[in-house]
């Protein structure tokens, strides 16, 4: 930009939406709203007349993404690569969809022409009587004839002085008014650093269109070939990209019109629940007057909410249907109507603008609901003294503050059943006290994520679900719970699966004296003894621990699990005492 040139403050504010922008035409200027004068097109597939992108405000962002970055040089095919570092980018924005547009080394001048344009506005100015187009030599007068064999628009003056050289003597020369029928007027594509020579071949290396001195000179290594042998191949890389953008246009429409088929929706409802409200208010005379004012204005707040919800989701689905039909159609455009150079030209803006849009995510579903509803026979509290009824519930599962319970938490037992239970609440911490609701388990080991362990969830239809597993391998799992796919409170948790339970093979006794009928040889675990050869423990004698034991290992606990190894250390009459 020219440093005596003012930016236009403030025209990008001053602009009509993006969507009516984008839909102003193919041959005039979305911000002068006249036919394009050297068009450049944006890496978001917008065109803007040279001038009047040299006029919006430029602004400084950091480039750390180096020379290379393909966002700062999309606009360009002659863009020389800068060393990777720390930088200072001057960047536009587009005037039509907002979009970041870096600009390259050369400024707005280095972004790609966009030819189809200049192509489209050639036309138009020829269904115009050629009103606007002006000699392609002198650049003074208006255009009388077209040299199809120069491919260019001349003057009267030019016409004959074209005729009188040699070399272009015998040039077919057609009048403008005879041009209308045609489709596509080809101009030919100079090379930037050779304009005597045309743009005929493609280098592979350098992905993008040369001249022949270029190929004997700076080229002169590098793979090149004709445009029209190369077309093929890099057509259909475009195409197919092009097959994987047009679907989400169709997935946004249809989004966009789920969303107003709920919009609708929802205000039927909302009109419904208040005709509800009015209805059971009347009885009440002031109190339920001032009652029923409440209630309404409840309702207008759940109304505005989800409305904004809708809104802003559809506003966000527009735009991006919007960037998605720039691409799709400037791509079609391009492919049915370009040339083999112009298309090797745009490609690599075009490649890049389709393969962003390919990843931009969104979510088809409405981002809120109509679960609106007029409880008239739920107490509302006192007004005035009187008891009054009726509330509006928009009870809905709040995953935030839904809860786990049980024993069987965060510890199981391999080839035994584990189970806990969810305890789904809405957003005040209520319990929901109905069921129905779309319950999510994982169970996976953690060591093998492949290998799934498969939950059932029993809904008890009280807000509360039971959920079990059989884990079929000791080990550490991950177990998640999700409500509406999002996680509970304490998930995602883990649970250490120990060995199946192992069942104590004596007897729970007061001592071996009395389990075993006093026989001399029966033994304890406990380590006890009697006088006389008794061999097992006995009430008040030695190494009796005092209290109900198990024979075999010992332990107090009479549910717990045996830690007896059955080795050769223990004695073998402790079988004997088992058996007894």
């Amino acid at each position: 930009m020219s440093e005596n040139r003012k930016p236009l403050l403030g025209i990008v504010s001053k602009l009509p939406s993006g969507t009516a922008l984008g839909n102003a035409g193919k041959t005039h200027c979305p911000l002068c709203l006249g036919l394009f004068k050297a068009p450049r097109l944006l890496p978001c597939l917008h065109t803007v007349c040279t001038t009047c992108l040299e006029q919006l405000e430029p602004f400084s962002v950091v480039d750390i993404r180096g020379g290379d970055s393909d966002t700062s040089s999309e606009g360009s095919i002659f863009q020389e690569l800068k060393p990777r570092s720390l930088q200072s980018q001057i960047g536009i924005l587009c005037p039509v969809c907002d979009a970041q547009v870096d600009l390259p080394m050369g400024g707005v001048k280095a972004l790609t022409i966009d030819h189809l344009a200049v192509n489209d506005v050639m036309l138009e100015s020829l269904r115009g009587e050629g009103q606007g187009l002006v000699c392609d030599l002198c650049s003074d007068r208006e255009v009388e004839k077209r040299c199809q064999t120069c491919k260019a628009n001349l003057c009267h003056f030019c016409c004959q002085a074209h005729r009188r050289q040699k070399k272009t003597t015998y040039h077919t020369m057609v009048d403008l008014k005879d041009l209308k029928g045609y489709s596509r007027i080809g101009k030919p594509i100079l090379c930037p650093v050779h304009p005597a020579e045309e743009l005929r071949l493609f280098c592979e290396f350098c992905d993008r269109p040369v001249c022949r001195d270029c190929v004997v000179g700076e080229h002169r290594e590098h793979p090149c070939d004709f445009t029209s042998n190369v077309i093929h191949k890099h057509g259909d890389s475009v195409r197919e990209l092009l097959k994987g953008t047009q679907p989400h246009v169709e997935a946004l429409e249809e989004a966009l019109a789920q969303i107003n088929i709920m919009n609708s929706a929802l205000q039927k409802r909302v009109e419904a629940v208040a005709a509800d409200v009015q209805t059971f208010s009347e009885g009440y005379i002031k109190a339920i007057e001032e009652h029923r004012d409440k209630l309404l204005k409840q309702l207008e707040d759940i109304r505005i909410q989800k409305e904004n919800s809708l809104q802003l989701q559809k506003a966000q689905l527009e735009q991006l249907l919007a960037d998605m039909r720039t691409g799709v159609e400037f791509t079609e455009h391009l492919l049915t109507s370009g040339s083999d150079l112009e298309i090797l030209i745009t490609k690599g803006v075009v490649v890049e603008r389709l393969r962003k849009l390919n990843k931009v995510q969104y979510n088809a579903r409405p981002g809120a609901n109509d679960k609106i509803c007029f409880c008239p026979q739920e107490k509302a509290g006192q007004c005035h003294g009187y008891e009054i009824y009726g509330t509006i519930n928009t009870k809905e599962v709040d995953p935030a503050k839904c809860i786990l319970q049980g024993e069987d938490l965060h510890r199981a037992r391999e080839k035994q059943t584990a189970s806990f239970t969810l305890l789904c609440k809405d957003a005040a911490g209520e319990i929901m006290g109905r069921g129905g609701d779309n319950i999510q388990v994982a169970v996976l080991p953690k060591d093998k994520k492949d290998s799934p362990v498969r939950p059932m969830v029993q809904d008890n239809k009280d807000g509360t679900y039971y959920i079990s597993y059989t884990p079929k391998e000791p080990g550490v799992y991950t177990v998640w719970v999700c409500v509406k796919e999002q996680h509970v409170q304490g998930s995602p948790f883990t649970v250490t699966v120990r060995r199946k339970h192992r069942p104590h093979p004596g007897v729970f006794h007061c001592c071996t004296f009395c389990s075993s009928g006093g026989q001399k040889t029966a033994r304890c675990a406990c380590g006890g003894t009697m006088p006389g050869g008794y061999l097992g423990c006995g009430h008040g004698h030695k190494g009796h621990p005092g209290r109900p034991h198990w024979s075999c290992c010992g332990k107090f606990n009479e549910k717990s699990e045996c830690t007896w190894t059955g080795g050769q250390s223990a004695p073998r009459s402790l079988l004997r005492t088992v058996a007894l």
